[in-house]
């Protein structure tokens, strides 16, 4: 079992290709200011939760060990579609999970379309270093990624593995440090509270499915942040049928999910 942290993404930096993106990723002037902008207008303007670079690394680190989990029971899309090869789908899954949420610099309205349009140029660049003899696969692996960002808006449906776990990913960075600072600055409601109310999010193998997310709490006002979050992602994620959410409450169990 894995604990939801920014650490966790240390532990699936063991491949070229993926280690050299994240790099690439953590570096660039361009990525890491415009997630600077984003939470400036989600969490400064609109008194949101945190959409910035700490998210992003959470929600990588997250969204590939997901992925980790699944592939051991179903074949990843874009392998199967022959799109690209398994190490080059784990880089659609971190890119598509990190630069998820960079539309949010212009907008939480429709931040899933500008966040395609910000990132785009982007990654023209930032693959063109990773797969400098491969341009067409390049191309192919960019439409994967802005895949994955257009999806991870609740309303779409994902249309492979990779972009699933990149949105139920997303979903599991639901632990009280995320809801700090909107709450420090007089943001008092239920999405606040009921985030600051859990304690930790782990990831494991399940028995029933391949992927059991468990969402431990001190008080039961964080299985709202489950049903209006997490389970709302899980619905059009395309896994759902392969992902088990267990709430607990001080260690014992007082949810599952009904799938």
């Amino acid at each position: 079992m894995v604990t939801v942290s920014a650490n966790l993404i240390t532990a699936h930096l063991n491949e070229p290709k993926v280690e050299q993106m994240f790099r690439l990723l953590e570096t660039d002037l361009e990525v890491q200011s415009t997630l600077r902008m984003s939470n400036v207008m989600a969490v400064e303007r609109l008194k949101y939760n945190d959409h910035g670079p700490v998210h992003s690394k959470i929600v990588s680190g997250s969204a590939l060990e997901i992925f980790s989990l699944l592939i051991q029971e179903v074949s990843p899309t874009t392998v199967k579609n022959k799109v690209c090869s398994l190490e080059d789908a784990k880089v659609v899954v971190l890119c598509g999970s990190y630069l998820h949420d960079l539309g949010n610099s212009i907008h939480r309205v429709d931040h899933h379309i500008h966040g395609c349009v910000i990132a785009n140029p982007i990654l023209d660049r930032l693959l063109k270093k990773v797969y400098p003899e491969d341009p067409a696969l390049a191309v192919r692996i960019k439409s994967e990624i802005l895949h994955c960002i257009f999806s991870h808006e609740e309303e779409v449906e994902c249309l492979s593995v990779e972009a699933g776990a990149a949105k139920i990913a997303d979903g599991t960075d639901m632990a009280r440090g995320r809801a700090r600072i909107p709450y420090r600055t007089g943001k008092v409601d239920i999405h606040s509270l009921s985030a600051l109310s859990i304690t930790k999010v782990e990831l494991e193998k399940g028995k029933r499915k391949p992927v059991q997310i468990f969402v431990s709490m001190n008080n039961p006002a964080g299985v709202f942040q489950i049903e209006e979050v997490l389970e709302r992602k899980l619905k059009t994620s395309g896994i759902q049928d392969l992902v088990d959410v267990i709430a607990l409450e001080k260690g014992i169990q007082i949810r599952r999910s009904k799938a």
